[in-house]
Order: structure tokens, then sequence, then C-alpha cells
């Protein structure tokens, strides 16, 4: 640091106070604002109730047609959640974060299919015993 002009030299770092104020650096994809944060909660709130109200209000008397809208639901709020909590974009470090979340989200659909696509064709390969031959296991 020069002390007739009060600069720093490139690579040096201030000591005190300076230019970088650690406390109050605002990056794009950082920490959102108090209003954010409320509509964020607010709307996991809102989704959350309407699932637990079709649940206990009995409201669709189809039980696939709740299940899938239910699921919806739960879909929609992990958005909420990634984009008012997480500060999750396409933008935020340089679009690497939302990459990694593609990536993530394509592995976990492919372990639940191919889960549930073995799990499947295991129970419906399996030999049926018949009654007669569960009785002679169980003696």
């Amino acid at each position: 640091m020069s002390a007739e002009t009060g600069h720093l030299a490139p690579g040096h770092a201030a000591h005190g106070h300076g230019s970088h104020d650690h406390g109050h650096v605002h990056t794009e994809g950082g920490h959102g604002s108090v209003k954010s944060y409320v509509t964020g909660f607010v709307l996991s709130v809102i989704l959350t109730v309407i699932p637990f109200w079709l649940v206990m209000g009995n409201v669709l008397d189809n039980s696939l047609v709740t299940t899938l809208v239910i699921l919806a639901l739960g879909g929609v709020q992990m958005v909420v959640h990634v984009v008012y909590f997480l500060h999750m974009s396409t933008k935020s470090e340089g679009g690497w974060t939302f990459m990694a979340l593609i990536f993530t989200i394509t592995l976990v659909v492919i372990m639940l299919s191919g889960s549930v696509w073995v799990m499947y064709h295991m129970n419906r390969n399996m030999m049926p015993m018949s009654g007669h031959e569960m009785m002679n296991k169980m003696r």
C-alpha cells in the first residue's frame, strides 16, 4: 500500500478497511430479500395445507386423483424451495448449480424408475404358491 495515494498494489489485501467488505457482498445468486423469503414461506405453507385438506376432508372421491394432485403439489413445492430458499437459477454460479441439479434429478429418476421396474417384474415373474403348498411349508 502506498502511503501517499492510499491505493493497494495488485495482489495485496487491505487490513482493516478496504475494497473488500465481506459482510455485505451481494452477488448474483446470493441471499434473497425478506420479501422473497416471505413469499417462499407463504407458498410453502399453502402447498402444504392443500394436500392436508384434500386427504383429511376426503375432498376427491378417487384416491388415484388425490395421489396425483398431491404428487404434483409436492413437485411445485420442491421448485418453490429451490427458487426461494436455495436461490438456484440458471444464472447463479455460471449455471453450474443448475446443471448439478439437473444431473441429480436425472440420476434419481433413473434409479427410482429402475427400482420400480425391477420390483414389478420380480413380483410378476415369481412362481405363485397355491394354498396347498403354503400349508405344507408351514408344517
